[in-house]
């Protein structure tokens, strides 16, 4: 059976008290999802950061009409991230979202020779992955250029922390310049896809994890994170209420995403979300990360610059959110998921293709024959 993270089957003992998760819910296709308790709170940078579990499974959601596209703009996206490089001041959040997505993975035993870290940016997540996978070969992806030359500065030109730390080579790293719906890469020439924060960035996410698909070898892993529909939720009420004509992104829903795993030729995803709440004691300083973080490229948005008495609309509605205690909240709803990489996929026309790699894979269940003889039988 493959190794998986924390799957709740049907007849699984979902109420045992040694169980760390509460009951899953179960969607079209068979797979699952995780509401996780709580993982506690603490300070995180200038903001308070909680956490609250997901929701359930409606039945609304159990049929997607239509592959979801973004209203984003890709150009943007890489201009604006481009502008922030090298988004060290971004890992106060990506960077605790990366080592809660090395928690999961925790529980899941694989080796990955060959490794994609699509969406890697300045390649964050190289050294961490590399302290838990020492022989991988890395394969960082970004359309954004700015962004991979801070990365081959720090990681090809010169070595490695881990490289130092351990004395001894490690396997060279490549980084990609390439959209992740369009990689460029070899068919079935990985065992592992890696995507922090990366997915709700794409117009069209469907298409990249087709792509990931065809870039995994069967039996591969992919995992990744993203941010949930819950997010930016008192950014959004702000908004209205100080009557502004911008708009900004809206986000995947987590069981879309494991339908649309399903569809693209994946096996057991499981799908778990958690609500991070930064909270922050003035609303300069709430914008302030959000633009570290990426900025807004809703293609919906405010052209231009805005002016003194826009913003300080915006920031006399965020104010009037304060709680109790003073501080102002910001919803980050963080979807994470996992599946494994199909030999076979079934098209909706009917027609079932099947991997070559996979051919010939696995031993016979059946009695074996053995081959036959030049010499002929008894009479």
């Amino acid at each position: 059976m493959r190794p998986s993270a924390m799957r709740l089957g049907p007849k699984e003992g979902a109420n045992s008290p040694a169980r760390k998760e509460d009951t899953g819910s179960r969607c079209r296709g068979g797979w699952f999802i995780m509401r996780l308790l709580p993982q506690g709170a603490g300070w995180l940078r200038t903001g308070f950061i909680s956490t609250r579990s997901g929701r359930a499974c409606h039945p609304s959601r159990l049929y997607m009409p239509q592959p979801p596209s973004l209203r984003l703009s890709a150009q943007h996206v890489s201009q604006q991230f481009a502008r922030r490089s090298p988004l060290d001041a971004a890992q106060f959040f990506y960077g605790e979202i990366a080592q809660r997505m090395l928690q999961r993975l925790s529980a899941i035993r694989i080796e990955p020779q060959a490794v994609l870290d699509a969406g890697c940016g300045a390649g964050h997540a190289l050294e961490p992955l590399r302290a838990r996978y020492p022989a991988m070969n890395y394969t960082g992806l970004d359309a954004c250029g700015a962004l991979l030359s801070v990365a081959r500065e720090r990681y090809v030109a010169k070595p490695g922390f881990w490289q130092k730390l351990r004395n001894k080579p490690t396997p060279p790293v490549a980084f990609v310049e390439a959209d992740m719906a369009q990689p460029l890469l070899a068919p079935e020439s990985l065992d592992m896809v890696w995507s922090n924060m990366a997915l709700h960035w794409h117009p069209e996410p469907h298409r990249v994890l087709a792509e990931w698909r065809r870039l995994l070898k069967p039996d591969a892993l992919v995992m990744f994170s993203c941010l949930g529909p819950g997010s930016l939720k008192e950014l959004r009420q702000a908004i209205h209420d100080a009557q502004l004509d911008t708009a900004i992104a809206e986000f995947v829903d987590m069981h879309d995403f494991g339908d649309l795993l399903i569809e693209n030729g994946f096996a057991d995803p499981v799908m778990d979300q958690e609500t991070i709440t930064l909270t922050y004691r003035t609303p300069e300083k709430l914008l302030q990360d959000l633009s570290v973080l990426g900025g807004n490229a809703c293609l919906d948005r405010r052209r231009g610059l805005p002016g003194r008495g826009w913003r300080q609309r915006l920031l006399d509605a965020l104010s009037a959110q304060r709680h109790i205690d003073g501080t102002i909240h910001l919803s980050m709803e963080v979807a994470y998921g996992h599946a494994w990489r199909t030999a076979s996929r079934r098209l909706a026309s009917g027609e079932t293709r099947i991997s070559i790699g996979s051919i010939g894979r696995g031993t016979p269940s059946g009695p074996w024959v053995p081959p036959r003889t030049g010499n002929k039988p008894d009479q």
